[in-house]
């Protein structure tokens, strides 16, 4: 096969994305990388990801992958925990619709924007809780950026509150907070089992919830959803509807802090916040690589020949900085650009479902916080990143902050 070249490996611990993105994409726009041990082309530029996202001969559908690189891929990766999914993640066509449509209705723009009050409290609430820390350096992401899109999409699938503890405790592993464990395999299967007990309880006590909805759609038409898909787009949903905003909340953050001319302009009202979020998902998206999609048949792309079953890898930070799109201000964090077209929530019949969710989410709690701490800063003058441990999410695992007075 092609990608059985000179590969890139991408490192899980790499301290700096964006300089091995840089390297990619001077490389080429399809380049070979091995990834938690499986070969596949990257797709290094926003063109070439954007084309890639929407090409129709190249599937999401596991099926399509060469037999022998899927048998020969490690299990209990990041990579094949993906590859394996069967929640609408994988799904194509009708499949994929049957899938998302029960969902759909639920994620719009103006439902999501009936959230922004309870989002609004909840952001309060952890800006209390931030302020009665005791002085010293207080971890940003684990007091702040994580705790709110959990708590969120635990009220909005409706998590019972006798099991919110033992959920978060497993989903700390997965968003990479904190010194916790990193046996992300078995607290994965651990959240899975105690995913099928909230669909239980949700089952035994219907409520105005996501999962109750899910379940409503299962049983009045056991077609649409089996038990196993059903599970799994719970996971989907409780894994996906945080972990990454987790990642956008810290980005931003850090990104304002390091440039307070820009955090200046979004303080005083010359630019709304919604620009601040737009713009760190370009610049610094909270998403480094995504798999996988795998050739249907033999097709061309930038010139680059890729056999049927071979898979390509979506590499979404390289794709925000990249020249041939942003032309100088590539490399610039920059408010006062116009608002990016950015492919940080995908792109296509798979567009991420709860962008509206996550942009909300990170426009309130930005606000919310830097209205409250005016003095905040980075505890680290160093800048230094501690990376997450997973080719898949952009952000550091800690952000070390000095929280100074409380705004009045």
């Amino acid at each position: 096969m092609e990608t059985e070249r000179t590969a890139f490996v991408l490192d899980p611990a790499s301290h700096d994305v964006h300089a091995d993105s840089a390297r990619l994409r001077e490389a080429g726009a399809l380049v070979p990388v091995e990834v938690e041990g499986v070969r596949a082309w990257a797709a290094t530029r926003h063109a070439t990801l954007a084309a890639v996202l929407a090409h129709p001969d190249l599937s999401r559908d596991v099926s399509h992958w060469d037999p022998e690189a899927r048998a020969a891929a490690p299990p209990n990766t990041a990579i094949s925990k993906i590859a394996s999914d069967r929640s609408m993640l994988n799904a194509e066509g009708e499949e994929h619709l049957r899938l998302r449509s029960p969902l759909s209705r639920s994620f719009t723009a103006r439902r999501v924007q009936g959230l922004r009050p309870r989002i609004a409290e909840l952001a309060a609430g952890l800006v209390d809780h931030l302020a009665t820390l005791p002085p010293g350096p207080v971890d940003l992401r684990l007091e702040y950026a994580y705790p709110l899109p959990r708590d969120v999409i635990s009220e909005l699938m409706g998590v019972p509150e006798s099991l919110r503890d033992r959920l978060h405790e497993l989903t700390d592993v997965a968003a990479r907070v904190g010194d916790g464990p990193d046996d992300v395999a078995s607290s994965r299967a651990e959240l899975y089992d105690l995913l099928e007990e909230v669909i239980e309880v949700r089952r035994r006590t219907p409520g105005e919830d996501l999962i109750t909805d899910l379940i409503v759609t299962r049983e009045q038409d056991g077609e649409r959803l089996t038990e196993f898909e059903l599970l799994d787009t719970v996971e989907l949903l409780f894994i996906a509807g945080h972990v990454t905003t987790v990642n956008l909340i810290t980005n931003g953050a850090r990104v304002l802090l390091t440039h307070p001319d820009q955090l200046a302009m979004v303080r005083s009202g010359e630019r709304p916040w919604s620009t601040a979020v737009e713009e760190t998902l370009r610049w610094d998206s909270p998403i480094a690589h995504f798999p996988m999609r795998y050739a249907v048949r033999d097709l061309e792309i930038e010139g680059v020949t890729l056999r049927k079953g071979e898979a390509v890898l979506g590499c979404f930070a390289s794709a925000g900085r990249d020249p041939d799109q942003y032309g100088e201000r590539a490399e610039r964090f920059d408010v006062t650009a116009p608002p990016p077209s950015h492919l940080s929530f995908g792109h296509g019949p798979h567009f991420c479902l709860g962008a509206p969710l996550a942009r909300l989410e990170a426009e309130v709690a930005l606000a919310t916080l830097f209205e409250a701490f005016p003095d905040l800063t980075l505890a680290d003058r160093g800048e230094g990143r501690r990376p997450l441990g997973t080719v898949l999410g952009n952000s550091t695992r800690s952000l070390p902050v000095l929280l100074g007075r409380r705004a009045g």
